[in-house]
């Protein structure tokens, strides 16, 4: 029929969590606190990043845009959600969903390289420190954060343009909270084979690689940790990249577990999400980027002392 090659859906319906009225009000609750923790611990982070003067290296660099990148990333997605848990009408227009796709596919990138050149950086600075300043020069880590942003971009905008130009037909509902990409890919009414081969191909270069960079510095950082002597010095040294690797150990950890856990036959042969998938969506949308900046603040030494020092210059001032 000719209807079938038409992309002729204007909007989409966000299913979310509407089979559970009570648990969308709660969910508002917990999710607008959040949304408010996070705004302000990964803002605090940066303001301190930027004012004190001993945090203007590498590492503080990659933090700083890694909380702007969580703010980022939740501010795409967390608003809508809140508006569709308290609207009767979940719907989101087909340009939206769009925007939607191509912003969260772009962040969700972005951190992944991101992390990856942190580690590096934490494998320079450890393993070999004489030469750090040579290697992880400005005119060094200023590109690399750059590039995690353009790749993030780069490889959302194909992605999301293969996505838009798919045919659409009768089924518009989306078992998400957001317009996830792989979610919308998969109400197609056509072959989409070849834009899963893409998401593979992107998969394997922005996830994958940046995850074994991370698995390569880490060996090698502990290694050069064990290879120190006195017990006092290898956990001075691990306490400078604690806090990056457990960043790295929930975010990976919640990825791997949404997309790689095994699915029984009736989960593959449906369209629903299990309630399991969808609380591990919010812990990957909403908790990640609110404990980040947490961890980094109590499990870091130099950001609990910028903070005293910002204050204590605050209170002199007056």
């Amino acid at each position: 029929m000719e209807w079938e090659n038409q992309t002729i859906l204007v909007e989409f319906f966000l299913k979310g969590l509407s089979g559970y009225p009570r648990l969308e009000l709660l969910f508002y609750v917990l999710v607008l606190i959040m949304y408010v923790v996070i705004l302000l611990g990964n803002g605090t982070l940066i303001l301190i990043s930027i004012l004190d003067s001993h945090l203007h290296t590498p590492m503080y660099f990659f933090l700083g845009n890694l909380s702007f990148l969580d703010i980022c990333y939740t501010t795409v997605s967390i608003p809508p959600v809140l508006v569709s848990f308290l609207s009767e009408k979940k719907t989101i227009s087909f340009s939206g969903c769009a925007v939607q796709m191509f912003l969260g596919l772009a962040m969700g990138t972005t951190e992944c390289v991101l992390l990856g050149m942190m580690a590096f950086d934490r494998y320079v600075a450890i393993c070999n420190p004489l030469r750090y300043s040579v290697i992880m020069s400005k005119g060094s880590y200023v590109p690399m954060a750059a590039g995690s942003w353009i790749i993030g971009v780069v490889n959302s905008a194909v992605q999301t343009g293969c996505v838009v130009q798919l045919p659409f037909c009768r089924n518009n509902v989306i078992n998400h909270f957001t317009c996830e990409i792989l979610a919308v890919m998969k109400l197609a009414c056509a072959d989409i084979s070849g834009n899963e081969f893409i998401m593979l191909v992107a998969t394997t270069l922005f996830i994958m690689t940046p995850l074994l960079l991370i698995i390569i510095s880490y060996t090698l950082i502990i290694i050069s940790i064990l290879r120190i002597r006195s017990s006092e010095g290898r956990s001075k040294v691990f306490s400078t990249c604690s806090a990056h690797l457990t960043v790295v150990i929930i975010f990976y950890g919640t990825i791997l577990f949404m997309y790689m856990k095994p699915k029984s036959k009736e989960t593959l042969n449906s369209d629903d999400m299990d309630a399991t998938d969808k609380l591990v969506s919010v812990f990957y949308g909403v908790m990640t980027p609110m404990i980040n900046p947490l961890i980094y603040s109590l499990r870091n030494k130099d950001v609990k002392e910028a903070v005293k020092h910002l204050l204590r210059r605050k209170v002199f001032n007056k």
